[in-house]
């Protein structure tokens, strides 16, 4: 009914509403189906209306299994078996928080299938090409639901309420704790075979960006230049580069100060003795933090910075360079040499700290050697400043003003092969064999 222009309103009629069947819900479900009816996609005429001409159609791909999808769900079946198998999950729910008066409701009323369908959720998230818990709004597939238990897969809010149970009740600490006692136990050799001791373990530390509304510490991203709010990541691994334990902190937060944390954190977790030795890169390379370390009876191995040295004249002790590695036609490319450095240590001026040093020579990598400090009065060849730019020139040829004077082109720098120098807080047998852990 059309609306009269005195003003009265119009009669409202009742908008049609559609209910999906369970046969059109089943039809959309279905892998195999190329087609899908006018019920379940919306694309045929609405009740009480009438569409002229021909009416259009929602575009339908092809959901055929292709051969990649088929390995990829075998490959997830095999991650769900190993997780039984190793006793991950057994691992994860004895460390969530018993039931408890300071346990939130939710955590402690849920059902031991709830609480496994929810760990496995999260588990799996990448195995089917989500990488957040906020990828659950948009999941329509089947495959996670497999992987975890239920008919459908958990949503998520029930994820998400999930976690902040876990956290509030302290549950953070306990599964991390958990972790660090599973992996030791994941790498170990078949119990036929001795345990080799492990010879060190490696300690990184990366920073991932996070997208948060809420301010949080910046830091330096890599190697892209940028500093955005982020979170650092603290890595344990042992000697063939398996992960043992992984701890976040403030992006503002040192390794230095990390480094003695995840060292204990893991002792206690696995109920072994401290680290005897570890490879710590980068920033691991204070004067007062090696000394701390060496204190508590820890051998550490890391790379000098730039400004600690002086070229060689800074190594004391120096052997002969031997070939370190070559390229596949025979050529040595490094070279390798043993010497010794005293580390000046700012809270023992009197008491230097005695390294052993890996000196690596890079020979494909060359550098210009650093000039020497033209601001010193008492150097043999200082100059004034104004001379400098004729300081290679003899005294015949410095008269620039006169007729037939020609430019002579100035010398090269002198240049030099890169140096690594790799160093240990202990005596190591040979400086190949440090230049290789």
């Amino acid at each position: 009914m059309l609306p009269s222009r005195l003003g009265s309103s119009p009669t409202a009629r009742p908008r049609p509403t559609r209910r999906a069947t369970n046969s059109s819900l089943s039809s959309s479900t279905t892998l195999a189906s190329h087609s899908a009816s006018a019920t379940s996609t919306g694309s045929g005429p609405r009740s009480g209306c009438a569409l002229s001409g021909r009416a259009r159609q929602k575009t339908v791909t092809d959901t055929v299994v292709t051969p990649c999808s088929t390995h990829e769900r075998a490959a997830s079946l095999l991650r769900l078996a190993a997780a039984q198998e190793t006793g991950l999950l057994a691992a994860l729910t004895t460390a969530l928080p018993s039931a408890t008066p300071t346990t939130p409701p939710r955590l402690a009323g849920m059902l031991a299938t709830t609480v496994r369908a929810l760990l496995l959720t999260l588990l799996f998230l990448t195995a089917v090409g989500l990488r957040r818990t906020w990828d659950l709004r948009s999941y329509t597939g089947t495959m996670l639901a497999l992987l975890s238990g239920p008919v459908w897969a958990n949503g998520y809010r029930q994820v998400e309420r999930f976690l902040a149970a876990v956290a509030i009740s302290g549950g953070a600490e306990r599964l991390t704790d958990a972790l660090a006692h599973w992996t030791p136990q994941l790498w170990l050799p078949p119990a036929a075979e001795a345990p080799a001791p492990r010879v060190s373990y490696s300690i990184d530390g990366h920073r991932k960006p996070v997208y948060t509304d809420d301010r949080i510490a910046p830091g330096l991203i890599g190697r892209t230049a940028a500093i955005l709010g982020c979170r650092a990541l603290v890595l344990l691994h042992d000697d063939r580069g398996h992960p043992l334990l992984m701890t976040t902190h403030r992006a503002d937060q040192d390794l230095t100060i990390a480094v003695p944390q995840i060292i204990a954190r893991y002792a206690h977790a696995t109920g072994q003795a401290p680290l005897a030795r570890i490879v710590v890169d980068r920033e691991g390379r204070g004067a007062d933090f090696l000394a701390s370390l060496v204190a508590a009876g820890c051998t550490v191995i890391t790379i000098l910075r730039r400004d600690q040295y002086d070229g060689l004249t800074s190594f004391t002790d120096g052997g002969p360079f031997v070939p370190l590695t070559s390229d596949r036609h025979g050529t040595v490319v490094r070279e390798v040499a043993a010497a010794r450095f005293q580390l000046p240590v700012p809270t023992q001026p009197h008491e230097p700290l005695l390294l052993q040093v890996a000196l690596i020579r890079a020979l494909r990598c060359v550098l210009a050697r650093p000039p020497p400090d033209e601001d010193a009065l008492d150097a043999p060849d200082w100059v004034p400043p104004r001379e400098r730019w004729l300081a290679d020139l003899p005294p015949d040829q410095r008269w620039c003003w006169e007729d037939g004077w020609v430019a002579t082109a100035a010398p090269a720098p002198p240049r030099q092969p890169k140096l690594i120098p790799i160093v240990s807080t202990a005596e190591v047998a040979a400086a190949a064999t440090l230049a290789r852990l």
